[in-house]
């Protein structure tokens, strides 16, 4: 089984595909990073690069965080409307999709809800047997993305 796990955010998206059924392993992992200014070249620069990770990776299901309060109202909305377009794309190739908020995929992956992202980090290496993460942390919070949607057992349903 692949997993393709998703950390929207407005310009940077983190993405990790993981492998297997019951130990997993690293597939990819790393950023789009979109370079367009304006909001509707932006969400379609972001779109077409989540749709050529699907047709590289033909994902058996996809995950994606859910969006959390926001002190910044206009980020809140930025991040709401990428994350509105890589839901479509994935709905669009038929991919099952399980959202989880960020407490939810720290306590699957660390047993601990409130755990930093560098203790994610930490533990998303070691459950996948490689010896650290490298780049931003929006890849490796999509790896745990992925980690969480492949221990939870609902998602078949």
């Amino acid at each position: 089984m692949i997993i393709l796990g998703i950390d929207p955010g407005s310009t940077r998206v983190g993405y990790g595909v993981i492998s297997g059924d019951k130990n997993f392993s690293l597939v990819d992992y790393g950023v789009i990073e979109a370079k367009r200014k304006k909001a509707d070249a932006l969400i379609l620069e972001i779109s077409d690069k989540i749709t050529d990770l699907i047709k590289t990776y033909k994902p058996d299901l996809a995950s994606i965080e859910k969006i959390y309060f926001s002190k910044n109202v206009k980020t809140g909305i930025e991040v709401a409307q990428t994350r509105g377009a890589i839901i479509l794309e994935i709905a669009r190739h038929k991919i099952p999709i399980k959202e989880f908020s960020p407490s939810e995929i720290k306590l699957s992956v660390t047993g601990y809800g409130m755990t930093d992202k560098k203790g994610v980090a930490k533990l998303v290496a070691k459950i996948l047997n490689i010896d650290s993460l490298t780049g931003f942390d929006d890849a490796s919070d999509a790896l745990a993305i992925a980690l969480t949607a492949a221990h939870n057992k609902e998602w078949g349903a």
